[in-house]
């Protein structure tokens, strides 16, 4: 858990972070999460995230931060994860005693299910079948949702409760996702789901922005009164509650801005416009980007967008730097700096040598195995189909992975919606935006320009760059108009307040080459081909 305080400039004055594995060792994680019995089984004690509240707030406050001066608080979460409030657990939340701890008050009574299952559990495969069969089948869900059932999302967990632990459900007032669980410690009062992060639990319609019926229906009776209203992520949803005016010394002045998770929190973190496209290049690579229509891609992820009325599409690819680090160590000594010279030392297109390496099954397209072809490859018989075994050199078959893996990536967010052209924008983040000659290639298969960004903890200082707006535009909106004095102007849409206020936020670091989309454009005909195939020699 981290904890961040930016001043009016956006300047980070203090930052405070509490390791649940080394800091709250009682709590016997390893990675911040337990590992249950079952197969597949992810958990965490809500206590420990309590607990780590109370230390986070203590640790800003040694480091210097003056909460008096705080105006708005914000924050983002997990996603997926849910906890079960108890009816004491809602009366102890709503009488918090500021000469205690919060975790000696908000202890294991104030939960139904003592185990909150997180987003890396898949125990719940048989409710995601259950789910999408009650609503018509995947497509409606898709369509309604956004996202098709996954194991890891809201909906199925809730689902899994009640039927297997059904005095538990029963004895639930509410649920809470992470992040309007901890929005609701700050509040002294349940918090509302945010709509952005209630797109992440295969319950709400992301075009509504309200709870489905049917999928309530398929997933617990007597769900929307345990959920409550969702709201906006751009909500004031009330004053910081008494125990931290007391205990913290926060100004009673101070408001709450609907929490949210922590996808969203980084779209809002890099502060990625309408025609930018966010690359995630890390274990997995994952592309984020804003849409103006839900898509129905079936392995994509539609969310209703945290700063705009538009939506989120996400994209994740398994076979992302774990794979380039396969054969940074096979062709390239295990040196990044060589990776980066053999990749260099080829021309764009690679002589006709493009490669696709799932090694794990990928998520889109849905195969695993490699395939490697040339330029005589083709779909037209078989023989020719197989591609070769291995490039005769390790610059081809560096090219050939880099570009086929960044040619995923474009193909699919063009199949989601994106639609590319002169003015789009490449942001790049992860562990791999450090390599300059892989974002050549990402530039000249895009065509076009990337950037990078400086800071590092997108997700975390996204929650305070929307409180600062949402608050803007809440005090925009109670002031008096009339005889212009006092009256305060509306900030106009939150991309450019925040990039008015953090003018040098990015850096262009790569412009495609003039003939990108010449030989990009064919190459995109040939990778299609070769994930046909692929497709074809699984079934």
């Amino acid at each position: 858990m981290k904890a961040v305080l930016l001043n009016a400039n956006l300047e980070n004055v203090a930052h405070a972070e509490v390791k649940f594995d080394s800091d709250l060792p009682e709590f016997r994680t390893t990675g911040g999460v337990n590992v249950g019995t079952a197969k597949n089984e992810f958990y965490v004690q809500p206590v420990m995230w309590i607990k780590a509240l109370d230390m986070v707030l203590d640790r800003i406050v040694v480091q210097g931060a003056d909460l008096s001066t705080v105006v708005a608080l914000s924050g983002s979460a997990q996603q997926h994860g849910s906890l079960y409030w108890s009816r004491s657990g809602l009366d102890t939340l709503r009488h918090l005693d500021a000469d205690k701890f919060l975790h000696t008050q908000l202890d294991d009574s104030a939960f139904t299910v003592h185990r909150t299952p997180i987003w890396m559990d898949g125990t719940t495969g048989r409710q995601c079948e259950e789910m999408e069969a009650a609503v018509g089948g995947r497509e409606r869900m898709v369509e309604i949702t956004g996202s098709r059932c996954y194991e890891r999302f809201t909906g199925p967990q809730i689902r899994r409760i009640f039927q297997q632990r059904p005095d538990c459900y029963r004895n639930t007032e509410r649920i809470s996702l992470v992040s309007s669980f901890l929005a609701s410690v700050f509040l002294g009062e349940v918090a509302p789901i945010d709509c952005s992060d209630g797109s992440g639990m295969n319950l709400l319609d992301v075009r509504t922005r309200d709870w489905s019926d049917e999928c309530l229906a398929a997933c617990a009776p007597d769900l929307r009164a345990k959920l409550g209203a969702p709201v906006p992520a751009a909500t004031v949803i009330g004053p910081i509650g008494s125990f931290f005016v007391q205990r913290y010394n926060f100004n009673t002045g101070c408001r709450v801005v609907a929490f949210t998770g922590d996808n969203l929190s980084a779209l809002a973190g890099m502060n990625v416009g309408k025609d930018w496209l966010a690359l995630s290049l890390g274990t997995s690579d994952t592309v984020m980007m804003r849409l103006n229509a839900p898509s129905n891609l079936q392995e994509g992820h539609v969310l209703v967008h945290p700063t705009d009325d538009g939506f989120m599409g996400l994209l994740c690819f398994r076979n992302g730097s774990l794979v380039r680090d396969i054969f940074k160590r096979a062709e390239a000594n295990d040196n990044w700096e060589n990776f980066s010279e053999l990749l260099d030392s080829t021309p764009r297109g690679n002589f006709g040598n493009l490669a696709l390496h799932f090694l794990s099954k990928e998520i889109l397209p849905p195969v695993k195995g490699s395939l490697r072809w040339n330029k005589n490859s083709s779909l037209a018989s078989v023989e020719l189909a197989k591609g070769v075994l291995k490039y005769s050199s390790p610059q081809s078959e560096i090219r050939a992975l880099v570009e086929g893996q960044m040619l995923t990536r474009k193909t699919y967010a063009t199949e989601m919606g994106f639609s590319f052209g002169e003015s789009t924008k490449i942001l790049a983040t992860g562990g791999a935006s450090a390599n300059r000659s892989i974002l050549q290639v990402v530039s000249d298969v895009f065509n076009a320009p990337v950037y990078t960004q400086k800071t590092t903890e997108a997700a975390l200082v996204g929650a305070a760059y929307r409180a600062k707006y949402v608050l803007s535009v809440a005090r925009s909106r109670e002031a008096p108009c009339g005889d212009g004095k006092g009256a305060v102007s509306a900030p106009g849409p939150y991309y450019d307040f925040i990039a008015g206020l953090l003018p040098h936020s990015v850096t262009r670091v790569c412009d495609p080459s003039k003939d990108s989309e010449q030989i990009y454009g064919a190459m995109e005909e040939r990778y299609r081909a070769m994930v046909s195939f692929m497709m074809e020699q699984q079934d």
